[in-house]
């Protein structure tokens, strides 16, 4: 076995870039797996979604690790430590997919660290606690509408209400689960003992531009904002468009854009506030047809809670004020709620030391997007290590980039995390 200063150096003195080219390699060969002709999209339990999976499995197994499947689809390697009594450092990230997707968005950070679990098992290096990389099955919550479903399943943080949602074909979750022979007593038992765990820590692209215009490779996150989620009805009166007057009209969208308009002027008066409407649809919608209902999301996020709550319920208010003086009904659902967690200052600590001994500039930034990570605040300290994007920092699109370059240096970071954390 080797100490932990020889495996470093020998480490260190890898080919450049080895870690970084078999990581974008990976990265690329998932992509093919896709439910659209051109572009990625991969959901929940789709077909493309089970062969990733699968490829993954294989992957693991071929690393040399102890490998399965669990009835959620969550993915799982484990290196175990030569301490069988330790607790389990869990390094995990998402293979799910938005629509129309960047290809790194989670799956970088499945792969980095399993990149890494087998050059540990390659050096024959064990580390003092139980080692598992888990690729989480459904983390963005796109056929559904409920994410987090894999990684709070682990956490034991699984919402049995979920059971009852549907997608857009009107499939339940519970069916789905149900045809793959999975019931909730199955999914409970997934639930881990919070005293097994050593830790969380997750690889991910920053999904912004903060990393870019720094010009610094990687980043250690402070904190995952929390976001609340909605859905807007509203509605009006259809009328022909070409016989009633402007000042007689009901019009549901007129109104719906115009709570556009206030979310957008809310959210902009506090920089510590983000919201979107990222959905907007018209049932029925005619050219010629004063429109008689609409629909909307509304998503708002901020790493305080209380100004996020403040801004829900300025918005709220507007909302009603907005559907009362246009004489439309609105009514607001919410459908998801995720406080903000810190990420554990010992957990920051060990990524800021390791960045440090790589010779980069250490930065630290919060995370404006959900991630598995949250599932396990509370339960374990959870550290987050976020990787440059470029093409301006987009992301959750096909433009999404990471150079080898900075996946290579994400693996070395995770590397030297590994095995300086005790």
């Amino acid at each position: 076995m080797l100490n932990q200063q020889t495996f470093l150096t020998k480490a260190a003195s890898a080919v450049p870039g080895e870690f970084g080219v078999k990581i974008l390699l990976l990265v690329r060969q998932l992509a093919h797996w896709s439910e659209l002709p051109e572009g990625l999209k991969c959901t929940y339990f789709s077909p493309q979604h089970k062969a990733v999976a699968a490829q993954l499995r294989d992957w693991m197994l071929s690393a040399g690790l102890e490998t399965t499947i669990d009835p959620v689809g969550n993915v799982i390697g484990r290196y175990e430590s030569d301490n069988l009594a330790a607790k389990t450092l869990v390094v995990g990230s998402h293979y799910d997919t938005v629509a129309n997707a960047g290809q790194y968005d989670g799956r970088l950070g499945i792969l980095t660290a399993l990149v890494i679990a087998e050059y540990l098992r390659r050096e024959k290096l064990r580390l003092p606690f139980h080692l598992e990389i888990i690729g989480f099955s459904e983390e963005e919550g796109v056929r559904f509408g409920a994410p987090y479903i894999g990684s709070s399943a682990i956490a034991g943080r699984f919402n049995e209400s979920d059971l009852a949602r549907r997608d857009a074909s009107g499939v339940s979750l519970a069916a789905v689960l149900k045809q793959e022979g999975v019931d909730l007593a199955a999914i409970q038992k997934l639930a881990r003992r919070p005293e097994s765990f050593r830790g969380y820590l997750e690889v991910h692209i920053e999904q912004g531009p903060v990393l870019l215009q720094n010009n610094l490779p990687l980043g250690v996150v402070t904190s995952i904002a929390g976001s609340v989620r909605f859905r807007v009805t509203i509605h009006g009166i259809a009328g022909h468009a070409g016989t009633v007057p402007m000042s007689l009209r009901r019009d549901a969208v007129a109104a719906g854009a115009e709570i556009v308009l206030d979310v957008e002027r809310r959210c902009a008066s506090d920089a510590k506030l983000v919201g979107t409407v990222g959905q907007f649809s018209v049932p029925h919608g005619l050219i010629n047809v004063i429109p008689g209902c609409c629909e909307l999301s509304l998503d708002v996020r901020s790493i305080d809670d209380t100004v996020r709550d403040g801004a829900i319920a300025d918005i709220l208010a507007a909302i009603q004020k907005i559907a009362n003086r246009r004489q439309v009904t609105a009514t607001v659902k919410e459908i998801a709620r995720h406080d903000a967690v810190p990420c554990a200052p010992q957990m920051q600590s060990a990524l800021a030391q390791a960045i440090a001994r790589v010779g980069i500039e250490t930065i630290f930034l919060p995370s404006g997007a959900g991630h598995d990570a949250e599932m396990f605040a509370g339960i374990t300290d959870i550290g987050m290590l976020f990787v440059r994007c470029g093409n301006g920092g987009v992301s959750h699109s096909p433009l999404e980039t990471v150079t080898a370059k900075d996946a290579d240096v994400a693996a070395r970071v995770l590397l030297d995390v590994l095995v300086n954390l005790h």
